[in-house]
């Protein structure tokens, strides 16, 4: 009996590790411009959330303990009347490069159309083809966001299954008229502006330079400097095309706010032809930003 209570619990475990949640998210609620002293339903929902997104598998993959992506949701609470919120949210992802102590971000995206409403203890729940409230239906729009960039950082368009499911939250959601940040064309940066961007065929370069920049030139950079420099550089021109395309693309300001500092570091090591190429690349794509690639002219 008991070799057999043994081996269950050994199942459970196996079990436990296949079905490991995807994400290690911090999650916070900033509530400091809300005046008054009772600030427990911030802290409730806080929790809440935390769980909701730590604690559910969101996709079939198996994830090891040390492969979950790390991300933190940050939430400002701009006004609060009764069981309604008007806020913004910050959201951030990065995961590691192959063989180093380095990190990489995937995600940085702030949303300031975030308006929901909220009764402290009331549960949050998600079915599939079903959406409850508009504050589930975000949360869950961007966790697949970052499980879209972090699986196409790993595999040419490994990431199209999560993006698909984004813009299925996005239809879901439009039918719902008073949830703000859905609509299509009301803004050029709204979310249903990024998922489109993403899921278009104009978008296909992107995807494949994302793809590039992070398996075949970060991670081989611990190997190789130069041959992963080399491939990392190679991709952005894809940007170019994409800005020749569609020239007002979300998709230009999400690079620019993941990696404009970072590719710019890395071309500190590069020759000085390929700088000065860097330099009339990031010119013609972000002209209004030059003092963050200054360092490439000379």
């Amino acid at each position: 009996m008991r070799h057999f209570m043994l081996f269950l619990v050994f199942l459970f475990c196996i079990s436990g590790s296949v079905r490991a949640q995807e994400l290690n998210a911090v999650l916070t609620v900033n509530s400091d411009r809300i005046q008054g002293s009772n600030k427990q339903i911030f802290i409730t929902l806080q929790s809440a959330l935390l769980e909701f997104i730590n604690n559910r598998k969101w996709t079939t993959a198996t994830f090891a303990q040390n492969e979950k992506v790390d991300c933190i949701f940050t939430i400002i609470v701009n006004s609060m009347e009764e069981n309604k919120f008007s806020c913004e949210i910050q959201i951030q992802a990065r995961r590691p490069v192959y063989n180093s102590s380095y990190t990489t971000t995937l995600f940085n995206y702030r949303d300031t159309e975030f308006d929901f409403e909220y009764t402290e203890f009331e549960p949050l729940e998600y079915t599939e083809n079903m959406l409850n409230s508009n504050l589930t239906a975000t949360i869950i729009f961007y966790v697949y966001m970052i499980l879209g960039f972090d699986f196409d950082s790993y595999s040419l368009n490994g990431g199209q299954p999560y993006f698909q499911q984004a813009q299925q939250i996005v239809t879901f959601a439009q039918s719902e008229p008073s949830w703000g940040g859905w609509a299509s064309f009301a803004s050029k940066k709204n979310r249903h502006a990024l998922v489109t961007a993403l899921t278009e065929n104009q978008g296909n370069g992107f995807h494949t330079m994302w793809y590039t920049y992070h398996r075949k030139g970060l991670d081989e950079m611990a190997a190789n400097p130069d041959r992963g420099r080399t491939n990392l550089i190679s991709a952005l021109p894809a940007l170019k095309e994409l800005k020749s395309a569609r020239p007002n693309s979300i998709l230009l300001q999400f690079f620019s706010d993941c990696k404009l500092d970072e590719v710019v570091s890395i071309y500190s090591k590069a020759t000085t032809q390929e700088k000065q190429e860097g330099y009339k690349l990031f010119s013609e794509l972000y002209p209004t930003a030059s003092s963050r690639f200054e360092s490439l002219k000379n």
